[in-house]
């Protein structure tokens, strides 16, 4: 019989302590509390066999033994140890653990600590589940916790992202209302100033990927009222350029403006993507002149 790895064997106890009846003198806490510094130790050897599926399991049960010794703190914790043990190829896993310790992160008031783990569990819907719409919610979810922690610039952080995620989804009127909101903010501090023209410029795409003129043009208006130094931008200027190729249906006109502007500013993806949307509304729209 092959002999048990040293994780195996600290998992064996585990199970067996918390199974274990209690004795006349001992308490189930103090049963569970043992048992729960057992699976930790378990978790932690099978790390280091790079076994993480099982880490994260124990980790679990380590979570699930400070649950009923009502050590909240302890139990988010062995939560999101098996959260950051999942992530190594059990996505759906970790997004569950991560929500167990939002749950009691929340129920203690600590918001700033679980707007962080809510924002992972957005980067794991996106990057590995590519579920945008749980990610966007989570984005903005994570957003309202670190703005009420008065952590500004990471719940714009946040809400920019949700902004994005909202365009991707093609719903463009909550796109512009996140990305008003987060350039609003930014014209507040000399520090951020410089990103309102993106922000401002995500918008304007985001009207014209509508296909609705007035109100990018509108938009454009205000902008520049919010913001004297805007219209001369290269961003404004740009705005202007597929605007006008917009309203005059002249797909030309418009990959031109986008080929130079890129020449010196690079287009993203985001933009890039959202360029595309919009220039097949121009060829699909019948020109009105």
């Amino acid at each position: 019989m092959p002999s048990k790895s040293p994780a195996q064997t600290l998992l064996d106890k585990a199970d067996k302590k918390a199974s274990s009846s209690t004795g006349w003198f001992s308490s189930s806490s103090t049963k569970f509390e043992e048992a729960g510094d057992l699976y930790q130790q378990a978790a932690n050897s099978f790390k280091l066999e790079k076994l993480f599926k099982e880490a994260g399991d124990a980790f679990a049960r380590e979570a699930e033994c400070r649950e009923q010794c009502k050590e909240a703190n302890e139990a988010a914790n062995a939560w999101w140890n098996a959260a950051k043990s999942y992530k190594r190829g059990f996505p759906d896993l970790a997004i569950q653990a991560l929500t167990q310790t939002v749950v009691h992160l929340t129920q203690g008031g600590r918001f700033r600590q679980a707007a962080d783990r809510e924002k992972e569990i957005g980067q794991i819907y996106l990057q590995e589940s590519n579920d945008l719409r749980k990610a966007c919610e989570s984005f903005e979810r994570a957003g309202d916790w670190y703005a009420q922690e008065d952590a500004t610039a990471t719940a714009n952080a946040c809400y920019k992202d949700a902004a994005d995620l909202h365009a991707d989804l093609e719903e463009y009127p909550q796109a512009i209302a996140r990305y008003e909101q987060v350039a609003s903010h930014a014209l507040t501090s000399a520090l951020t100033k410089y990103s309102v023209k993106d922000y401002w410029l995500r918008a304007g795409l985001s009207a014209l990927a509508m296909n609705d003129t007035v109100s990018a043009k509108r938009n454009l208006m205000k902008y520049s009222n919010q913001d004297a130094t805007f219209s001369s931008t290269r961003e404004a200027k740009f705005l202007n350029a597929l605007l006008e190729a917009a309203e005059a249906g002249d797909a030309e006109m418009f990959t031109g403006a986008v080929v130079e502007f890129d020449q010196v500013t690079k287009l993203d993806n985001w933009k890039t993507n959202i360029l595309l949307k919009i220039k097949r509304g121009i060829q699909e729209e019948p020109s009105l002149t």
